[in-house]
């Protein structure tokens, strides 16, 4: 990936070179940035280390991603293959890589646990139960995301407030301890009709399931369309009945959804 490092020598406070949870909150207070733009270069600037965003190319996604390439910010791009995608999702993937010119890094389930999982559970058993389906995630999504974090500093995320009710307190920045690094959700107070309007002004590459009904995108086996008055996360995993419904990427140890606290103006 072609990038050009726009981060200075790290402030004192964490001169050691890697944060603790004392330390994050000093960078929290200092990446509050006006806009998303700012934020990214902000977080670049104050915090030492390996950046990492993880992408799956829905909208958010991709105007983080548009923000970090052409800006030229030294954030690593890494996404999850988890090989149950839809192919609209990897027809954006390598779109993305010819607009910008560069190479996403991806991660893939390891393929002994992938062989336990399907013998265990079947080719779709994560319709047959919850244990089942949080197998799944852990197999293809959870332990390919250790290892895209493994010695990162920061994690950027697309999430949103209002993506739905259980993700509707979190804020722009917190230290996660799942992870021990700093994760930042520069989107976290924009709307969905704002980012559409900016991906269409800047001309950003966006998988077309967008615009037939899929506001968020997974996994196909686990992605539907959305009804009219659902929320946006509706239809991921719609045959669970539980309104917290999460992969187990953005949860702690308790499965209970990890929200950042607002960082200072």
């Amino acid at each position: 990936m072609s990038t050009q490092n726009l981060s200075p020598e790290p402030p004192s406070e964490w001169a050691g070179g890697s944060l603790t949870p004392a330390t994050a909150e000093l960078a929290a207070a200092r990446i509050a940035g006006a806009s998303p733009l700012e934020r990214l270069i902000a977080l670049r600037e104050v915090v030492p280390g390996k950046i990492v965003f993880t992408t799956s190319f829905g909208i958010e996604d991709q105007m983080i991603a548009h923000l970090i390439f052409a800006n030229k910010i030294d954030i690593e791009v890494s996404t999850l293959d988890t090989g149950r995608l839809f192919p609209s999702t990897y027809a954006t993937w390598a779109k993305t890589e010819e607009t910008y010119g560069v190479r996403i890094k991806s991660h893939h389930p390891d393929p002994r646990e992938l062989t336990r999982l399907i013998a265990d559970i079947g080719i779709n058993g994560f319709y047959h139960s919850k244990e089942g389906r949080t197998a799944c995630c852990n197999v293809r999504k959870v332990e390919p995301l250790n290892r895209a974090l493994a010695g990162a500093s920061a994690w950027v995320t697309g999430l949103r407030a209002d993506q739905s009710s259980n993700r509707g307190k979190m804020a722009l920045a917190a230290w996660d301890n799942s992870y021990a690094l700093l994760k930042v959700s520069p989107l976290f107070d924009w709307t969905r009709a704002e980012i559409a309007a900016f991906v269409e002004a800047e001309n950003v590459p966006v998988n077309p399931l967008h615009a037939q009904g899929f506001p968020s995108i997974g996994c196909e086996p686990c992605t539907r369309a959305i009804q009219p008055g659902e929320d946006e996360r509706a239809g991921r995993w719609w045959w669970e009945s539980d309104d917290t419904k999460e992969c187990g990427l953005h949860v702690d140890k308790d499965g209970k959804l990890v929200r950042a606290r607002q960082a200072a103006a």
